[in-house]
């Protein structure tokens, strides 16, 4: 299942960081996190690579528009938006590895 982009919010086990990130391969990308393939990125240092949010959009340019209005938003936003899309903070990846 492809959609033009996904935004898309990694926690660590602690959930001590979040990070927003925009996508037009979610799969890939989540793979990419999980290897760590690019070992000196953000995602890498702080271990996130627990999926706890996504959005699909129909086009790309959907989707880094609203990756920017969440990177501005504060953290308790994030984490409320997180708590109603999934309020157990389950992580999703296998569920979309499995797209």
């Amino acid at each position: 299942m492809h959609y033009g982009g996904t935004v898309y919010i990694l926690t660590n086990r602690h959930r001590s960081t979040l990070y927003v990130g925009v996508t037009a391969d979610l799969a890939v990308r989540l793979q990419q996190h999980r290897d760590k393939q690019f070992p000196d990125s953000f995602t890498a240092r702080y271990n996130l690579d627990e999926l706890v949010y996504y959005e699909n959009f129909s086009r790309i340019e959907e989707a880094i528009s609203r990756e920017k209005q969440l990177k501005a938003g504060s953290r308790t936003k994030k984490e409320a938006l997180i708590d109603a899309f999934n309020p157990e903070w389950k992580d999703l990846s296998e569920e979309v590895l499995a797209w």
